[in-house]
């Protein structure tokens, strides 16, 4: 693991001590201060956790009986492309509130977002020659604003093509490290991967629907010229809940102009930016391939890849759900009773909504098809793992990132098809459900879904979140999932550090993304109070309905220590789960101990 040093904050910017989150861009100065220096320490330890066993389990550790998966989970990969001109790279200077903490709108290492994926490849195939993988799963978050050039640079680093990181003008490409082309190591061919569809994947900055507005032609920013001049849409709208945002009235507000990062620059100079009325509007050279993606054809485009499986995934889709339908299942080995079922679990293009659209959210359809796959891996006698974009139960009330209360949203056309309450409700009712796992919120989170009051050790289940290979601490998770001798259930999951070389566009990254991590400080070890009122007043679906509405932190979820490192942003941890006796009858008759 990475251990360095968490300075204070400066108390105001130019103050001579330090960097303010508002002079994230001031990359020269980094060495100056310190900022993205590290060492290497030993790794975590895997801990043993027995949060939803049977009181009294753990005294002793079973043997293991045998492996049924092992397989590697990346998330929220966000392929940027720095040039393009309808960013909101400006707010993140402009606005020391709303804007300062958001890294997802700028960062520097959103100039070496390809590379840092060749790096995780590269390091995914050293460890499938030591103990080989049966699959990789990416959760989401591929592209950063649903543009087509980011998803080509995506698929083709994973297919290992060449790699042109740049549009436009294509500034730098021979100078620049982050600029120059490159062919990318590409994964393992003998390594199947699938793919979870991501909020970014298909919304404008994961935030807003591309042609949700007709008053707005949010469609032609994308592969104009004109770097775009619009209002700041972060500041919350305190007239509603949840809708908290406005983006369709900020998209209306010339207000500043956003910029874009200079390709020419070795740290990428922010340029194009500030005051609507200071300046000529800044322009960029077009590029067509910016075009953001509709969400059928986002999904088409992994069909267009040299590795396997044909579609990624998206080849198992039932075509009579409809268009653009991002839900399947598939079992990664025929002679072992595990399922997947990839489920697509972010907000509609058609929801009406014009708060930022990060919540959790299915559909109609998208529910019945979950019961449906649950129902029957149940039946058949499948354990299981749901692999979805967004986690449930862990993000608070009010922060864009929780489960969507539709019904609370003055703008809401669609309404959520299932309440949290009743979801989970369904999930504990479904014994054989192992383990949800998601990315979004950049974070290394394990909790645990107890069993009910009065119910049965096997109806509870795990949670675990894949942090960003964008942000820090830069990681992917291997999964080993063991049935063991006493017939539970071990789920190993463990943080792995992409392999970066001294002086590489990948280790650059790595530098910069823990020096925002020192500069902005963002919590990477949330706990959130578990309440029924959004802000003490307003009555919502309880962030998590299977613990108690107490305004108590969660007692499951931890996150990992290390003696003499003052931040660690990483957890390995041992899961156990009991098993239901019909289920543990049925792995007897096929497994002997």
């Amino acid at each position: 693991m990475l251990s360095f040093p968490i300075p204070a904050q400066p108390s105001g910017p130019n103050s001579g001590t330090g960097l303010c989150p508002t002079e994230l861009p001031l990359i020269s100065k980094y060495s100056e201060y310190g900022y993205g220096n590290y060492t290497y320490g030993g790794p975590l330890r895997i801990e043993s956790r027995y949060d939803i066993m049977p009181d009294g389990y753990g005294l002793s550790k079973p043997a293991r009986l045998k492996q049924f998966a092992n397989f590697f989970a990346t998330a929220d990969v966000h392929m940027t492309d720095k040039e393009t001109p309808n960013q909101i790279i400006y707010l993140q200077q402009e606005d020391p509130v709303y804007g300062a903490p958001g890294t997802s709108i700028y960062s520097p290492v959103m100039l070496y977002t390809t590379h840092v994926l060749d790096a995780a490849m590269q390091t995914v195939n050293a460890l499938h020659k030591q103990a080989p993988f049966d699959f990789g799963i990416c959760l989401g978050d591929v592209c950063n604003s649903s543009q087509y050039n980011e998803l080509r640079w995506y698929i083709d680093v994973m297919d290992g093509k060449r790699i042109t990181p740049s549009s436009g003008a294509h500034l730098g490409a021979s100078t620049i490290d982050y600029q120059k082309p490159y062919k990318a190591a590409g994964l393992d061919p003998s390594i199947p991967w699938y793919q979870v569809l991501g909020n970014h994947d298909h919304f404008w900055l994961g935030s807003a629907a591309v042609d949700g507005d007709p008053t707005v032609d949010l469609r032609s920013a994308f592969i104009g010229s004109k770097v775009w001049a619009v209002g700041d849409l972060l500041v919350p709208n305190p007239e509603h809940f949840p809708c908290l945002h406005d983006t369709s009235a900020s998209f209306k507000q010339p207000t500043f102009h956003m910029g874009v990062l200079d390709g020419s620059t070795p740290t990428g100079t922010i340029i194009g930016a500030g005051a609507a009325g200071s300046m000529n509007p800044p322009a960029v050279v077009a590029d067509a391939n910016r075009r953001s993606l509709l969400r059928a054809e986002w999904i088409q485009e992994f069909f267009n890849s040299t590795s396997s499986p044909v579609g990624h995934g998206f080849g198992l889709v039932d075509g009579s759900l409809g268009s653009g339908f991002a839900c399947y299942s598939f079992v990664p080995k025929s002679d072992i009773p595990l399922k997947v079922i990839v489920l697509d679990d972010t907000q509609s293009e058609n929801d009406g909504s014009h708060d930022i659209h990060g919540h959790g959210f299915l559909d109609a359809t998208r529910w019945t098809w979950l019961q449906k796959e649950l129902a029957a891996g149940q039946a058949a006698h499948q354990l299981m793992i749901i692999a979805a974009h967004i986690p449930i139960a862990v993000a608070a009330i009010g922060s864009e990132f929780e489960w969507w209360e539709s019904a609370l949203d003055p703008n809401a056309a669609l309404q959520n098809a299932v309440s949290l309450t009743d979801m989970v409700a369904v999930l504990q009712n479904t014994p054989n459900l192992l383990l949800w796992i998601s990315g979004h919120l950049h974070q290394n989170t394990v909790k645990a879904f107890m069993p009910p009051v009065g119910g049965v050790a096997e109806s509870g289940f795990w949670e675990v979140e894949v942090s960003s290979l964008r942000d820090f601490p830069q990681q992917f998770r291997t999964f080993e999932i063991y049935l063991n001798s006493d017939y539970t259930v071990s789920i190993v999951t463990t943080n792995v550090d992409p392999a970066v070389a001294d002086g590489s566009p990948a280790a650059k990254s790595r530098m910069y993304a823990v020096a925002t991590q020192q500069i902005i400080q963002p919590n990477q070890a949330p706990n959130c109070q578990n309440v029924q009122l959004a802000y003490g007043k307003i009555p919502v679906d309880t962030m998590d309905p299977s613990r108690p509405q107490d305004n108590a932190t969660d007692a499951s979820i931890v996150y990992g220590s290390v003696p003499g490192v003052p931040y660690c942003a990483s957890y390995n941890a041992e899961l156990f789960k009991q098993l239901s006796p019909s289920m543990v009858s049925v792995l007897k008759k096929q497994f002997s101990a």
